[in-house]
């Protein structure tokens, strides 16, 4: 049974390129079209489509207006489809429960085109493993009180390093983890979440405001600073390399036949390389498995290695990918993995334990 679309945009061109890259895939239809917040409610209803894209900006009701009726009547996995110019918008729209997001297509045939439909495929032929009930559930999570474990500090000063790999429902997850994290954390952090290009460095500024750690867009050849969080760009690889003695950040940029970009397993490979034991590595909801071999690689080298429990994960792809390839020593679910994260930091020898 194929996985009906209802595709909702105001620009003509925008609507009947979505079209074009649906109908290409043998397992989705395009279920209606809409062209406005009003038309989309009506269609939404009569259609029962099983995930609607959508846009932000349309006449008589925007996206965010049809996304809060939506998630009130009749909740459906969404995508939103935006311009690198709405960057920081789609950061709402996820907080308002959109599942995902895409970049709106070039009006020209591209590189950048069809990295788009690549994107797009993915996500649609993934939205049966989205749990919209869990997504409801972890940003209710991100209202409470943050309270931050403050475990006894190491006689000798950390150098560990944790890499966090994440997708989809990613950005709620990254949010409960780095505002349960204290301020004088005692290492550094670095991100993969799988997010286009153009989007990466509005997550880590929205990231920098609500956390008490400092929170960049990664960039090459800056040494890695205790306390400080690094998100790999989007359209890029980031890895960790010996530079004047000190540990650098180092980005390549991904090409099209690039399964995963960022590369969560590239990223946790380097990580494992270069801090061997003193790697910590956590990998979060997401479509696909990417950072399966990652995860292996820092439990290999004797880091403490995390994956996220089904029953907080919005998309149990990855993390139950890494579980089955034996690379998490710890499943637990979202609520409790800064804490041991903080624990895995502060502890000698085998992270985490007690």
């Amino acid at each position: 049974m194929k996985t009906k679309v209802l595709v909702v945009d105001d620009s003509a061109y925008t609507r009947q390129t979505i079209k074009k890259i649906i109908e290409a895939d043998a397992g989705l239809e395009v279920a209606g079209i809409a062209s406005d917040g009003i038309d989309a409610m009506a269609k939404t209803l009569k259609l029962q489509p099983d995930i609607i894209t959508l846009d932000f900006e349309m006449p008589e009701m925007d996206g965010f207006s049809f996304l809060r009726w939506l998630m009130k009547e009749r909740p459906t996995p969404v995508i939103m489809v935006s311009s690198y110019t709405d960057s920081k918008t789609v950061f709402k729209a996820l907080d308002l429960g959109a599942v995902d997001f895409i970049a709106k297509p070039a009006r020209r045939a591209s590189l950048e085109l069809q990295t788009i439909e690549k994107d797009l495929i993915e996500k649609l032929r993934g939205i049966k493993n989205i749990r919209l009930d869990i997504l409801s559930r972890n940003l209710e999570l991100l209202e409470d009180e943050k309270i931050v474990e403050i475990p006894e500090k190491r006689k000798n000063s950390s150098s560990a390093v944790v890499a966090i790999g994440s997708s989809t429902g990613g950005p709620a997850a990254l949010q409960i983890i780095l505002t349960r994290l204290p301020a004088d954390f005692e290492a550094a952090m670095v991100i993969s979440q799988h997010m286009p290009r153009g989007f990466t460095g509005s997550l880590a500024e929205r990231l920098n405001k609500i956390s008490r750690l400092r929170v960049k867009e990664a960039e090459d050849g800056e040494y890695l600073k205790k306390g400080t969080v690094y998100i790999c760009p989007g359209g890029f690889h980031l890895s960790v390399r010996q530079k004047n003695h000190r540990v650098a950040i180092a980005l390549k940029e991904g090409l099209l036949t690039d399964k995963y970009t960022p590369s969560i397993d590239y990223m946790m490979a380097s990580v494992a390389d270069r801090y061997g034991d003193s790697s910590i590595g956590v990998i979060l909801t997401g479509m696909g498995n990417d950072g399966k071999n990652g995860l292996l690689a820092i439990k290999t080298q004797g880091g403490y290695t995390i994956a996220e429990a089904e029953s907080s994960a919005v998309v149990f792809g990855m993390p139950a990918e890494a579980i089955k390839n034996g690379a998490a020593e710890t499943i637990l679910p979202i609520s409790e993995i800064p804490s041991a994260i903080i624990r895995a930091v502060n502890s000698p020898h085998k992270k985490g334990k007690h």
